[in-house]
């Protein structure tokens, strides 16, 4: 029960967050987007699979396409 209680308060706080920040999931993905573009351009010495794998580009991807969900699921019309 205190683990049903823990998670039913937790997804209240965050859906009442991304209510009133519809955009903000979007804004994070399109900027892990654009920082898999500057390690494109400027690898740092070490950088390997990070930079090669592409995985900030995937994940913000993922978080964009997320986010432009949520914005419908949540809104307040």
């Amino acid at each position: 029960m205190k683990f049903d209680n823990f998670m039913n308060n937790l997804l209240d706080k965050l859906s009442g967050f991304f209510a009133a920040w519809p955009g903000i999931l979007p804004i994070v993905g399109m900027l892990f987007v654009i920082v898999n573009l500057i390690l494109q351009i400027f690898p740092g010495p070490g950088s390997g699979w990070f930079v090669d794998s592409h995985f900030l580009l995937h994940i913000g991807v993922i978080i964009t396409i997320i986010g432009m969900l949520l914005i419908r699921a949540l809104s307040r019309d």
